[in-house]
């Protein structure tokens, strides 16, 4: 019965995907002459969400009532079991605490995985309604059932959150105090340990309501900065507000959480983009592990890669970032394709130097020979270099000054002498401030 139905989806799939070249088309048609195009949920397919198919319709977004879907709660849980597997590989025993960053856009893309993974940490999961689909409640689960002890773990949303899932911050908020309610051992459930002791139960965070971003990259990029202190100071003055049921309130009481978190996850659900394509990742992650070196703390920073939701891969933030930076940023064939795309192009290898500045700077995960390999590709070709200047000098002068600033500070540290003077050069063949300047 249950491959029948497989089978028999598989195939309704399969027609909605070939209709949807005719129904794009048809649209376009209707939208140029002034014509009604008809509305349709936005989503990846690839997730669970053959409703969004065929394409071509208005799209509008998911019903936060039915958030995280069941598709999105599997992946949750599958995702969960797999931070935890790597967690214990690297540690030797489970973690207690973690903080796990929970973006709106991801959540719009797949029905809430993030979400779901957060309910697998603590232990339970969603209940919906069987006609609507609407999540209705939560079930705690057995211990026997979890088979490992519960999880502790804080949210760090998004301004964009804040503002599109109330619904799903109250749902989350409820878990945990429902969890934290139980009468199970300290070692078996962290939250009821702090209950006991009479902490705070608050666990979902960000910044007050119209403010938006972490603030570390900002600080880096934009500011004059003179420490990581000074960056893990931006990233929690960003965090002022905790979020519950009844809205919004004033709260300290992220510090306590980040001084407890064993570690930090990011997840990233699209295989269309990596920890360098902006500086998104490095200002929520690099900004966390500045904020716990500030707080004296030296917690593990995952990246959580679920864009196969059915092999979820947990890598440390070095590692991912090395591995983008060896197959991306320095990979030759992508850099030829950008000098192809002319100017934009460089302005996108430029993004991609100042993402890998921002990691160095937030979290120290940018070892020298990055750096090195970075330089060579970019500065020390002077094929290269000599493409970029003429497609785009201000952004080949962006990417010499930022990888000068990285030397200045001591980000990076090169065994070859001539490195400085490659640099300035370069800056100087592009019209940029001399090396002073450029570092203020």
């Amino acid at each position: 019965m249950t491959l029948a139905f497989e089978a028999a989806q598989r195939a309704t799939i399969e027609i909605a995907v070939a209709a949807c070249a005719v129904s794009e088309r048809d649209a376009l048609l209707a939208s140029l002459d002034g014509r009604r195009v008809a509305a349709g949920p936005s989503g990846a397919p690839s997730r669970g969400r053959a409703d969004v198919l065929p394409t071509g319709r208005n799209l509008t977004s998911l019903d936060p009532r039915a958030v995280p879907t069941r598709t999105a709660a599997a992946i949750g849980v599958r995702a969960a079991n797999e931070v935890v597997r790597r967690y214990l590989q690297d540690h030797g025993d489970y973690p207690r605490a973690l903080v796990l960053d929970l973006w709106a856009s991801a959540s719009l893309r797949t029905g809430g995985d993030d979400l779901a993974q957060a309910f697998a940490y603590l232990g339970v999961r969603p209940v919906w309604d069987f006609g609507s689909h609407r999540v209705t409640g939560v079930e705690v689960l057995p211990l026997a059932v979890l088979d490992r002890p519960r999880i502790d773990v804080t949210l760090r949303v998004s301004g964009l959150f804040r503002d599109l899932f109330e619904t799903q911050i109250a749902l989350f908020d409820m878990a945990a105090r429902k969890v934290a309610a139980l009468d199970e051992d300290d070692a078996d459930n962290p939250l009821a340990a702090v209950r006991r002791r009479g902490g705070d139960l608050a666990r979902v965070f960000g910044g007050a309501p119209g403010s938006y971003g972490a603030g570390a990259a900002a600080t880096v990029l934009d500011m004059a900065w003179s420490d990581r202190g000074e960056v893990g100071e931006a990233y929690l003055a960003g965090v002022t507000h905790a979020f519950d049921g009844e809205g919004e309130t004033v709260s300290a009481a992220f510090q306590d959480r980040i001084a407890a978190a064993d570690a930090l996850v990011h997840p990233q659900d699209d295989r269309e983009r990596d920890v360098l394509d902006g500086d998104g990742v490095a200002d929520f992650a690099g900004g966390f592990a500045a904020a716990a070196a500030l707080l004296g703390k030296a917690p593990a920073l995952y990246h959580l890669d679920t864009s196969r939701p059915s092999e979820p891969k947990v890598r440390t933030l070095s590692e991912e970032v090395a591995r983008v930076v060896r197959g991306r940023l320095t990979n030759p064939r992508w850099i030829s394709g950008m000098l192809r795309h002319g100017h934009r192009g460089i302005a996108e290898i430029a993004q991609g130097v100042d993402a890998l500045y921002a990691f160095a700077a937030t979290a120290e995960v940018v070892p020298a020979p990055l750096f090195d390999l970075t330089h060579a590709a970019l500065i020390a070709d002077e094929a290269v270099l000599a493409q970029m200047l003429d497609r785009n000098p201000a952004a080949t002068g962006a990417i010499a000054a930022r990888l000068h600033d990285a030397l200045a500070r001591g980000l990076w540290v090169s065994r070859r002498n001539s490195v400085a003077g490659e640099l300035d050069a370069a800056m100087k063949r592009a019209g940029a401030p001399p090396r002073a300047e450029a570092a203020q």
